[in-house]
């Protein structure tokens, strides 16, 4: 096989998050964004020892369990890679996935109990990060999602089933303004433009709406027309805060200073009877009802609480350890986000909370600033997991009982080793899906000190 060769073959297994594996001349092939039972034409890219690395051209054949599409956009859009399997089969896909990394990796010895389905698979999102740009180069503009296997390429999606229609609304009355007034997008690799990314934050509960436009300084946009617009909109939610993300960065991501041009930087969401305060960039698990079973499962997963010290590390708006300040004695939590940790603040005020602190700082520094030992620690850290250096240090403590919940199976592989061989036993591993048609999936593991 040669560079840029095309090959056809059957994808006889996947691999975490959706590698395909098939096998061609004798050589295993690994492709993404495939389903058990595809027949695949797909172009080679690189030859590993072990394998080839090629990029998915099209289905020739589809798998006997595959069913119609439910999303007009499908085919274009890149996301909801596996809407077309049934979402039973999506669960049971993701779970056969999540165990068998695990044993592969070598995690001995676990008590695998399946996965929790999302309470809601349609319009389940409370947030969306859209991006302008243009589905072919100098083509007009667009304000959607990423072409499917182009990630420089924007196609719209007026009509996304994941998230409910304040979300369409608002980006189509964005675009169709911008339009009109011929204001420029950002050229990624000129840096010159203004217009990068839009988010979309809404509390399913509570109905706020929060808009955050991310874009550069080199355009004097007209703010209050741009507000009038969106303010006159026909919305079954209440936009409460309309934000300006003054991002003149040259990375791909949403960030920079805030200008308020109307309201608040903030919004209001409910889970199980408590209130939480959410900062624009604050991290919240984007399945609000799908939460709810997290949370509640993450506590039948932990060893007694009652009048003991419990660190919430990575605590992001301070979800989880508001809902353990219920039981334990005393709540540490520990996030890298300022503003998180502001809001999960205000929030245990908000909700009458006074056994439960969050601090501002990375958790390898921060754990030499907190002098009360902790009995029990809960970890939900980023997708990049726990780097090595950190986790140590969280090791070191020697609790008896840890719950580490992770949105990234292969990470968490990665730290269930370190931790094993510091001593801990994995005894209990449960999966929630809380991205339906999507590849991705939460997992909670409980784990003993042996």
């Amino acid at each position: 096989m040669k560079r840029g060769q095309l090959i056809e073959f059957t994808i006889e297994d996947v691999r975490f998050p959706s590698k395909g594996i098939g096998t061609f001349e004798g050589r295993q092939i690994h492709v993404k964004n495939t389903l058990p039972g595809q027949v695949v034409e797909a172009r080679v890219k690189k030859r590993r020892k072990e394998y080839v690395e090629a990029k998915l051209v099209r289905v020739v054949e589809r798998s006997e369990t595959e069913v119609e599409s439910f999303c007009e956009h499908f085919g274009k859009c890149g996301g909801c890679a596996i809407q077309t399997l049934k979402y039973e089969d999506q669960t049971k896909n993701k779970a056969r996935m999540v165990q068998k990394l695990l044993e592969n990796t070598g995690i001995e010895d676990f008590n695998f109990k399946g996965i929790i389905s999302s309470p809601d698979i349609y319009e389940y999102r409370n947030k969306m990060e859209f991006s302008f740009g243009d589905e072919e180069k100098d083509g007009p503009l667009r304000l959607g999602m990423h072409k499917k296997g182009r990630m420089h390429d924007v196609v719209n999606v007026p009509n996304c089933h994941i998230c409910g229609k304040d979300f369409t609304r608002i980006a189509t009355a964005i675009l169709e303004f911008v339009v009109e007034h011929n204001i420029p997008k950002y050229n990624k690799r000129s840096h010159e433009g203004f217009l990068r990314h839009l988010t979309i934050r809404k509390g399913l509960k509570t109905d706020e709406i929060l808009i955050g436009l991310s874009a550069s300084t080199q355009y004097d946009l007209d703010y209050d027309a741009f507000v009038k617009v969106l303010l006159d909109l026909e919305l079954d939610g209440k936009i409460v805060g309309i934000l300006h993300i003054l991002n003149d960065g040259q990375g791909d991501v949403v960030k920079g200073p805030i200008k308020t041009l109307y309201g608040r930087e903030y919004y209001y969401e409910e889970l199980l009877d408590l209130r939480f305060k959410v900062s624009f960039f604050s991290f919240f698990q984007t399945n609000t009802f799908g939460a709810e079973l997290l949370y509640k499962a993450t506590m039948e997963h932990m060893d007694n609480i009652e009048s003991k010290v419990v660190f919430d590390l990575f605590s992001g708006t301070g979800t989880i350890g508001q809902i353990m300040s219920k039981k334990a004695k005393h709540v540490i939590g520990i996030e890298l986000i300022e503003d998180a940790v502001v809001a999960a603040n205000e929030n245990a005020e908000l909700n009458n909370i006074t056994n439960a602190e969050f601090l501002a700082g990375d958790v390898f520094n921060m754990l030499d600033e907190v002098k009360v030992k902790p009995d029990v620690i809960v970890l939900d850290p980023p997708r990049m997991g726990i780097l090595e250096k950190t986790l140590h240090k969280i090791l070191r403590y020697k609790v008896k009982g840890i719950t580490y919940v992770s949105c990234n199976p292969k990470t968490l592989a990665e730290n269930l080793v370190q931790m094993q061989k510091s001593g801990y036993k994995v005894d209990d591993v449960l999966c929630v899906d809380m991205f339906p048609h999507t590849p991705h999936v939460e997992t909670i593991v409980k784990l003993s000190l042996k």
